[in-house]
């Protein structure tokens, strides 16, 4: 047996159950051994749609997914998505076929490269140490939360190795938890016990059932409203306390209740410039805490009163074994009244600006929120528009949001999509993205129709960049070069097989009723032509983050 099948046997024996990517000759044996060894592989058409798909699929299962990729021009076609996996500390193992003689026209700095974007590298380096390096680096990915890139060198895949070699690999035991001190723990009881206005922002680390029940019992005691940063939307759905989203998504209410805290808990949240509005959503007088698991993420964004090392769940429970009395804190009965009447965005009074030709978005997102199952797994891309399908359509949980947003790339959305809906099966998937990100991405539309995926991809086309234009258009600036001729993305979508339509108004959307009504045996994309006469709420907050 050659180290390339040993390898992907192992890997499938180690858990790597789904692997994404583009075949090519340096990573076709490889791939047909994990294959062959039961994992599943999905086809992409493009490297960088496969590198997304697997991050999204990481993040939406808790497993480590894993990316195949040609040598060369097979990992430089991936990057932008493994710099997002790798910003997003995503478990994510990319698999290099790799040219070490330096005149093949396939040979680059692979290492160099994945350093740059923040991956960490491993390699295979030899037949009998193969496996144990292959199963290291799915072991770090786990245990370090890191997109791992591991380099497999052309020569060492065609080495012999043992045939019985595979049978040694094992899932890696789960990551361990981290047990917070217990005098820091206290200290942070001790903050609940004087804080009479607390709110509690949860983040990345945050997003398992455990720590979500953790969180709203220890939020209970105290009497501290919920909010959570983009990545963890939908952790408190249900939740008559929760404020949904902080930052520059909150809605009007929820960033005056934010502002208005006197103790804010970051759990498992970096409290970083977008969660924080640059700080602003931290009142003058507030104390500020945060938790998490990894020691140098304490502080990385903002000074802090306490920082707690320790896992969420566990420290919140350690928190309620020491906590005093029920406090009402920030629960009164107008708070409660003013939530339920108007935290979301979609409850906020606005001036329908549509007309016969484009549809204002916040109507068409309310509508294809009403419309669409509640049932659902959502994509987003990044653009103008990208604010309403991530507040005005709501999930279900922390399982239903998937946001690969920690680069800001547009052209991610679809492939976040598709990779979201394979680890949530039983969810209709839904695409947000924008025109320019869908035509970025068209090529896995076949993707979808091909692995036969019941999606609903809604285009918020305004035929532009619209942040460009909306943030230099003001000033006087030519838009040129941020502008386009109107694009028939129904019909494209159409020759990929997609049912589609066209939505200018409200009434164009029965098309989309009758689809969710039907058997769904065929994808549906919707080519929104919304209205594009002004800027997202939150897109001078973008701006200034750059």
């Amino acid at each position: 047996m050659k180290v390339a099948e040993a390898v992907g046997r192992a890997l499938s024996a180690a858990g790597v159950d789904h692997v994404f990517g583009v075949v090519g000759s340096g990573n076709f044996h490889l791939t047909n051994a994990m294959v062959a060894a039961g994992s599943r592989f999905v086809a992409a058409r493009h490297e960088g749609g496969a590198a997304t798909m697997a991050d999204a699929y990481a993040r939406m299962s808790g497993k480590v997914a894993a990316l195949s990729v040609h040598q060369g021009p097979g990992l430089t076609n991936a990057m932008t998505g493994i710099a997002e996996a790798a910003k997003s500390r995503t478990p994510l193992l990319v698999l290099a076929a790799e040219v070490t003689e330096p005149r093949s026209n396939f040979h680059i700095d692979q290492e160099a490269l994945a350093r740059a974007v923040g991956a960490v590298t491993a390699r295979v380096t030899a037949a009998e140490d193969a496996l144990e390096q292959a199963c290291a680096a799915v072991r770090r990915a786990l245990h370090e939360r890191r997109t791992v890139l591991l380099n497999l060198p052309l020569d060492v895949q065609a080495l012999e190795v043992g045939d019985d070699a595979p049978v040694l690999a094992a899932p890696p035991p789960a990551r361990a938890a981290a047990e917070p001190k217990a005098a820091e723990a206290a200290a942070l009881v001790g903050m609940l016990e004087e804080s009479r206005r607390p709110v509690f922002v949860a983040g990345r680390g945050s997003r398992t059932p455990g720590s979500r029940d953790a969180l709203a019992a220890l939020a209970d005691r105290y009497g501290a409203l919920l909010a959570t940063s983009a990545v963890a939307r939908g952790l408190f759905r249900g939740d008559p306390w929760s404020l949904d989203v902080s930052g520059g998504f909150a809605s009007p209410l929820a960033a005056e209740l934010i502002q208005g805290a006197d103790l804010i808990v970051g759990w498992g949240c970096a409290l970083n410039m977008w969660t924080m509005r640059h700080g602003r959503l931290i009142g003058p007088d507030a104390t500020v805490v945060q938790v998490d698991d990894d020691a140098s993420a304490l502080g990385a964004h903002r000074e802090l009163h306490l920082g707690v090392t320790g896992d969420v769940e566990l420290t919140a429970r350690r928190a309620l074994e020491m906590a005093g009395g029920h406090r009402d804190g920030y629960r009164t009965a107008d708070i409660a009244a003013a939530i339920a009447a108007r935290v979301r965005w979609r409850d906020e009074p606005y001036e329908d600006e549509s007309s016969r030709e484009r549809i204002d978005p916040r109507t068409l997102s309310i509508v294809l929120d009403d419309i669409l199952p509640a049932e659902r797994v959502v994509g987003v891309d990044s653009g103008n528009f990208m604010g309403y399908p991530s507040m005005y359509l709501s999930v279900p949980d922390q399982d239903g949001f998937c946001f690969t947003q920690a680069f800001q790339s547009i052209g991610l959305g679809l492939a976040t999509a598709i990779g979201a809906a394979l680890a949530q099966p039983q969810r209709l998937p839904v695409a947000a993205l924008g025109d320019g990100g869908a035509l970025m991405s068209a090529v896995e539309l076949d993707t979808v129709r091909r692995l036969g995926l019941p999606m609903a991809v809604v285009v918020y086309n305004d035929d532009a960049y619209g942040a460009e234009v909306h943030h230099f258009g003001p000033d006087g600036h030519p838009l040129d070069s941020v502008t386009f001729p109107p694009t028939d993305i129904a019909a494209v979508a159409r020759g990929y097989g997609f049912e589609a339509v066209t939505v200018r108004t409200r009434a164009d959307l029965k098309a989309v009723e009758d689809w969710v009504a039907g058997p769904r045996s065929v994808p549906l994309l919707i080519d929104a032509k919304v209205a594009g006469d002004r800027g997202a709420w939150w897109l001078e907050e973008a701006f200034r983050g750059h």
